[in-house]
């Protein structure tokens, strides 16, 4: 089996934002316990921002608020953080190799197959892969902004079997257990909906970047990859060993859907925002909707929002519901001068589609 494991910063780092290596300490040996009953485990792991702080006396109250200061921290603290990995790994005779990943590496078709190479040559010589994102170097427009998502693509990127997000609850409950004492654990999820996604919490800590709420659409990713996943408590006495083995009570299970998206459909229905939306007539929709279609400009009856060329843009149908997702071939304002032409009768120069039917999902 192969497992990838998301710890977040506020399980690895103290309320003053050093790194906790008690906790890094327990994962490890949980990580060393799966290797010796022949799993493979990639670790997925925040906290750089969170270790670098302290380093240089930045926080408690004096914590910086800007990006560029931020990612000043995180370069200071990922050296740290990994530091920490390797000698809690050392230990157990394991090596760790850090792994820093950018939104790109998962949307690029050459860049995902030499990550993928990477992470599994990695596997191959025995080395456990601690990833991260690039927060050095990430641009506030070109980031994924938590690592729960990007635990839920590298489980797709692997063909993983198992994604286990840990936290500081047990699990995704009926209400926010820190407010409502009647919460009670939910310990399985067949489908991600809106009632559940409702239920879900944003960010619990101030160093954290998730919350539930994003361990939620992690799942809902790897749902759609054909993984399991399990949310549960970092704390949980072997609770790396009681996911794989899919013990009873181990936290909140996702099982994971029959059909799969690709790569490139899975970034683009989750792991991107939309700039904007275009409204369709039904014949549109229902042609969308069966699947291998383009957005052609006859269909479209609408725009909202500015966007560019290459941008997400969301496709909703006469309802207003929004039913799928995809990256636009056009500008906004060239889709609007267009709405309702004939490919025929389309400005040289422009774009045959709208959205081609490779960069289209219709969401599950």
């Amino acid at each position: 089996m192969i497992a990838v494991v998301k710890i977040g910063t506020s399980s690895v780092t103290d309320e003053t934002g050093w790194v906790d290596r008690s906790a890094i300490t327990k994962l490890c040996g949980e990580v060393a316990a799966a290797r010796a009953a022949g799993h493979q485990v990639i670790v997925v792991t925040s906290g750089a921002v969170g270790s670098g702080l302290p380093v240089l006396g930045l926080d408690g109250d004096r914590r910086p608020r800007d990006a560029r200061t931020l990612q000043a921290v995180a370069a200071v603290g990922q050296s740290h953080l990994m530091a920490t990995y390797g000698e809690a790994l050392a230990a157990h005779d394991l090596v760790a190799g850090q792994i820093l990943v950018a939104p790109l590496d998962f949307r690029e078709r050459s860049q995902y197959l030499h990550a993928r190479s990477t992470v599994l040559r990695l596997l191959e010589l025995g080395v456990v892969p601690i990833v991260n994102e690039n927060d050095a170097l990430a641009d506030d427009e070109i980031r994924f902004g938590d690592n729960d998502r990007i635990a839920a693509l590298m489980a797709h990127l692997v063909d993983a079997d198992l994604l286990v997000l840990l936290t500081d609850t047990a699990g995704l409950h009926t209400a926010d257990p820190r407010l409502d004492a009647q919460a009670s654990l939910i310990e399985e999820i067949r489908e991600v909906d809106q009632v559940l996604e409702g239920v879900a919490t944003g960010p619990g800590t101030v160093g954290g970047s998730g919350g539930m709420a994003s361990k939620l659409a992690a799942a809902k990713i790897a749902s759609w990859s054909g993984v399991r996943t399990v949310i549960g408590a970092a704390t949980r006495p072997d609770v790396v060993r009681d996911a794989i083995d899919g013990a009873p009570g181990v936290g909140t299970v996702v099982r994971p859907h029959d059909r799969r998206l690709t790569a490139r459909k899975l970034w683009i229905a989750f792991a991107i925002g939309a700039s904007g939306t275009i409204a369709v007539d039904d014949g549109a929709r229902r042609a969308i909707a069966r699947g291998g279609t383009s957005l052609l400009a006859a269909g479209v009856t609408g725009v909202r929002g500015s966007f560019d060329v290459d941008d997400a843009v969301e496709v909703i149908g006469p309802d207003g519901v929004v039913f799928a997702k995809g990256l636009s071939r056009m500008a906004a304002a060239d889709v609007a001068d267009v709405a309702g032409l004939r490919s025929d009768e389309l400005p040289d120069g422009l774009a045959r589609y709208v959205v081609h039917a490779d960069d289209l999902v219709v969401l599950p």
